[in-house]
């Protein structure tokens, strides 16, 4: 790699800025554990983004807290419910009333233990 990296890495570069096999690498993006994007037959990877993902928290905390910022927005119960429905899952299922403080912003409401 030249010591000037670009915004836009193949897989070959990012198997080597992250010291990984090409193999290792195509298996996380393909299972969407590293952010990147299939172009035809070749992967294409924001430097940025590989670089935030290192650095970055697990995915799941990031939706919660991202959901926790919506929390005042009008729109919110709505587009949660709709959300929800489009999957055909239940709004919230947990045995661990622990896990549940963790939510940021998240009020309960009718609990009971």
């Amino acid at each position: 790699m030249t010591s000037i990296t670009p915004n836009v890495l193949t897989l070959e570069e990012v198997s080597e800025y992250l010291r990984l096999p090409p193999e290792a690498v195509e298996r996380q993006v393909t299972r969407g554990q590293l952010p990147g994007r299939r172009i035809e037959d070749t992967w294409r990877f924001l430097k940025t983004a590989i670089d935030d993902w290192l650095r970055g928290q697990d995915d799941r905390l990031i939706l919660l807290q991202q959901a926790g910022a919506l929390q005042d927005d009008d729109a919110w119960p709505e587009l949660l419910e709709d959300i929800y429905a489009r999957r055909g899952r239940p709004m919230l299922v947990t045995r661990n009333l622990k896990h549940l403080r963790k939510v940021p912003g998240l009020r309960l409401e009718n609990w009971v233990d």
